[in-house]
C-alpha cells in the first residue's frame, strides 16, 4: 500500500489526470493546487480528449489526428493550449480552457487504442515532462462501481484509464487513484461509493485522503468561470456549506451533498483493480474503443458510448 500523504509531500512534478473525461479535470485541480500551494511542486494538468454532449454531438473521444493546436508528446498524447481544437469544426477541450485558465499547458489523452498503448503513450510523456508521480482523479466515484449500480452512466473512460493506471503501476511508475466529490456526479450514491471505498480498504488499499481549503477552492472556483462542470462544482458547494438534495443535468439527476464531497480519497491502484476493479479487468486486454465497449456490454453494463450514439441516432460499429 502507497502512502499518498508521503508521494504529495514528496512530488516535484506530479501528473494529475481527470480520468472521465469532460469536466473532471476541474476535479483533478483539487489536487494540483494542493500539491503547488503546500507541498511546492509544479503539477501537470491532464484529461481525456472526449467532450460530453452538448459540447461535443460526435458520440466517443476524438482522435489526435482530429486535433489542431496541440504538439503531440507521445503516442496518443497531446500538449494541449488555449488554442487546442477540433480541425473541423468548434470544439475547445476542458483542458484547452483549463491551459488559459492556468496560463500553461496541460496534456490531452487519447483512448481510442485501449489502455495498453495509453500507458505506453503516458510512460513516454511522463519522462518527457519529468514527472514523478501520476495521479488519476475520478470525480463522483463511478471508477470503483462494479456494474451493477442503477445509476451507473459513464464506466467506459474510468475503465480504461484506472487499466491504463495498473499497467504504469505494473511497470514501476508510483500511481495513485483519487476520488473527489463522492456522489457528485449523480451516478453512484454516497453509500455506493463508500461501501466500495470500504471494500477497497479491507484489502488495503486506502493510501490517505484530503479535504479543500479555502484557497484551493477559491482557484476552483475561479477555474470554473472558464471551464464548464456540474459535478467538481457541487463538491466546492459542499465545502461552502451545501448539504441536502440537489439537482444537476438539467434537473434531470439527483444527488446528495454533505461536507465529505470536499474530499479526495486516494487509493492503490492495483489493489483497487483486484477489490472492485471489475471494468477495469474486463477492458485490460481490450485494443480498441469498440472492443472495450464490448467488454463492458458483455458483462450487462451500458455506457456512455452507448448513450452519445442513442442520442445521436448513430448506429453502434457492430451495427
Amino acid at each position: 500500500m502507497r502512502d499518498a500523504e508521503l508521494l504529495l509531500r514528496r512530488t516535484r512534478r506530479p501528473l494529475v489526470i481527470g480520468m472521465g473525461g469532460g469536466g473532471d479535470v476541474v476535479g483533478a485541480l483539487a489536487t494540483a493546487e494542493a500539491t503547488r500551494l503546500y507541498d511546492g511542486a509544479e503539477p501537470v494538468l491532464g484529461g481525456l480528449t472526449w467532450e460530453r454532449r452538448p459540447f461535443d454531438p460526435v458520440p466517443g473521444p476524438r482522435s489526435v489526428g482530429e486535433i489542431t493546436g496541440a504538439e503531440e508528446l507521445a503516442p496518443g498524447i497531446l500538449l494541449a493550449g488555449p488554442e487546442t481544437r477540433l480541425r473541423d469544426r468548434e470544439v475547445v477541450f476542458a483542458e484547452s480552457r483549463m491551459a488559459e485558465f492556468l496560463g500553461r499547458s496541460t496534456l490531452l489523452i487519447d483512448v481510442n487504442d485501449g489502455p495498453a498503448r495509453v500507458a505506453e503513450g503516458l510512460a513516454e510523456a511522463i519522462h518527457e515532462l519529468k514527472c514523478d508521480l501520476v495521479v488519476l482523479v475520478d470525480v463522483g466515484g463511478d471508477v470503483i462501481a462494479v456494474g451493477d449500480e442503477p445509476g451507473l452512466r459513464s464506466p467506459l473512460c474510468d475503465a480504461l484509464m484506472l487499466a491504463a493506471g495498473g499497467r504504469l503501476s505494473t511497470g514501476g511508475q508510483p500511481v495513485l487513484l483519487g476520488i473527489f466529490g463522492v456522489g457528485c456526479d449523480a451516478e453512484l450514491t454516497p453509500d455506493e461509493v463508500l461501501a466500495r471505498l470500504a471494500t477497497v480498504a479491507g484489502a488495503g488499499g486506502m493510501c490517505g485522503a484530503r479535504g479543500l481549503t479555502g484557497p484551493v477552492a477559491d482557484r476552483m472556483e475561479a477555474a470554473m468561470e472558464l471551464v464548464s462542470t456540474e459535478a467538481s462544482a457541487q463538491a466546492v458547494r459542499a465545502f461552502r456549506g451545501a448539504s441536502g438534495l440537489t439537482t444537476i443535468r438539467g434537473g434531470t439527476r439527483t444527488l446528495e451533498l454533505s461536507p465529505l464531497a470536499a474530499l479526495t480519497f486516494y487509493l492503490d491502484v492495483d489493489i483497487t483493480i483486484n477489490a472492485v476493479g471489475r471494468l477495469a479487468q474486463a477492458v485490460a486486454e481490450t485494443t480498441s474503443l469498440e472492443e472495450a465497449n464490448d467488454a463492458l456490454n458483455a458483462l450487462g453494463v451500458s455506457t456512455e458510448l452507448d448513450y452519445e450514439r442513442d442520442a445521436a441516432g448513430a448506429p453502434s460499429a457492430g451495427a
